[in-house]
């Protein structure tokens, strides 16, 4: 058992323990420092403005054979490079 402070007046170090520990949680830690809006390329918008600088192609995962189509785009807003799925894009072009 974890040795916890016991008995009158230990209420401030019982409290200041519990803020210190709560780091150690990831979710509260991802929450309070914002990580999740400083890591994401849109800033929190759906859409964006980019340039396609070159077609690439990615493997599908496990159980999947399939080359799924992306391009590797540089976003307007922010001059971020990233890669994108290219949704209906078979690869292949119209003979007409």
């Amino acid at each position: 058992m974890a040795n916890k402070s016991n008995g009158l007046n230990t209420g401030k170090k019982l409290k200041d323990k519990r803020k210190r520990f709560r780091w150690n949680n990831k979710w509260y830690t991802r929450r309070t420092l914002n990580l999740k809006a400083k890591s994401d390329p849109l800033k929190g918008s759906p859409q964006a403005k980019a340039i396609v600088l070159e077609k690439t192609q990615r493997e599908a995962k496990q159980p999947n054979s399939a080359m799924r189509k992306c391009v590797v785009v540089q976003l307007i807003k922010n001059g971020k490079k990233i890669a994108a799925f290219v949704p209906g894009y078979n690869g292949c072009c119209s003979a007409n």
